[in-house]
């Protein structure tokens, strides 16, 4: 057993928890890590010429403690020196060899490299699934935009050639969209797609929908689904809202209003997860150019978010 220090020791004696703490324990407890490690230990680098790459498991925690805090990788470094909780929760203690800054961002390229964010989202779905918590019966659709920097300041003097500027209402933006479909019952993420900001909605709303769906929601940016989705797979009932203009002629005691409210309470459960993922995580501007690393850190958003909703369903 290794013996504990003096820092040790005063940590295991302090009054009271953090909130920081109590949100790793959380984090700790959710994540099935066994499973996670599971799948992307035949990727992992096993080490050249006697020197051991710091265990999969180890870096693993740390990058999804830099996804919690929205931390750099320098960052992220500090703070493991400087916070004992961060520390345990990765299983380090101050007097081992802590990972750099190098480090941590070459495992975030590994993760890029096999496109494992997407797998460990749909590993966690399957945990998810096991426990009863994926239901099929309905989906919600929906699309946030994830902002870019739009200054041509850097080293090639232009913008993100993958991003896009759009325009919602009288506002412009450019950035990239991400693309959902949750379950209408719990509002877990089934489904995630990334596109340039100014791709249309329905142009990916097929890849969204598994084909089960009894039923399928969706704001007045998805009149006309119909055309965009297989028949084959759209064999649900639709519940798409009309546009802003024909609902402001409605009368409101009339029963099409009515039912444009209920619509709309439907689909208030598709933004939890963008609360989760744009404020919760903070990531409601883009942290890397192009779209392949912003999806890989968007799959694992995903994953906790539903690890986070999952959990009010649970048993306590």
């Amino acid at each position: 057993m290794d013996q504990l220090s003096f820092a040790d020791l005063e940590y295991e004696n302090k009054k009271r928890k953090t909130r920081r703490e109590k949100f790793l324990e959380r984090m700790d407890a959710l994540i099935p890590w066994p499973r996670l490690v599971k799948k992307l230990k035949k990727h992992y680098p096993r080490g050249t010429r006697g020197r051991l790459p710091y265990p999969l498991e180890t870096m693993l925690r740390i990058h999804c403690m830099q996804l919690f805090y929205n931390l750099s990788d320098p960052a992220m470094e500090d703070t493991l020196y400087e916070i004992e909780s961060m520390r345990r929760f990765a299983g380090l203690k101050l007097s081992d060899a802590l990972p750099d800054e190098t480090t941590i961002l070459n495992f975030r390229h590994f993760l890029e490299r096999y496109k494992l964010g997407d797998k460990i989202f749909q590993e966690v779905n399957r945990h998810l699934q096991e426990q009863g918590l994926m239901l099929r019966e309905g989906s919600i659709v929906d699309a946030s935009i994830i902002d870019a920097p739009s200054s041509t300041k850097n080293q090639e003097g232009q913008r993100d050639p993958e991003m896009h500027q759009t325009r919602k209402g009288k506002q412009w933006y450019f950035g990239m969209k991400m693309h959902i479909a949750v379950d209408d019952t719990l509002g877990l993420i089934h489904s995630l797609e990334t596109t340039p900001a100014n791709t249309h909605d329905l142009s990916v709303v097929d890849r969204l929908l598994h084909g089960e769906e009894e039923r399928v929601f969706g704001d007045s940016g998805y009149r006309g689904i119909e055309q965009h989705v297989a028949p084959k797979k759209l064999k649900a009932r639709l519940f798409v809202a009309e546009r802003p203009g024909r609902r402001r002629t409605m009368n409101p005691d009339s029963p099409e209003a009515y039912a444009e409210k209920l619509k709309a309470s439907m689909r208030a459960k598709v933004e939890h997860p963008f609360f989760y993922i744009k404020r919760m995580f903070g990531y409601g501007k883009v942290r890397y150019r192009g779209l392949t690393k912003n999806r890989n850190r968007l799959s694992m958003l995903a994953a906790f978010s539903n690890l986070l909703i999952g959990q009010r369903y649970q048993p306590t």
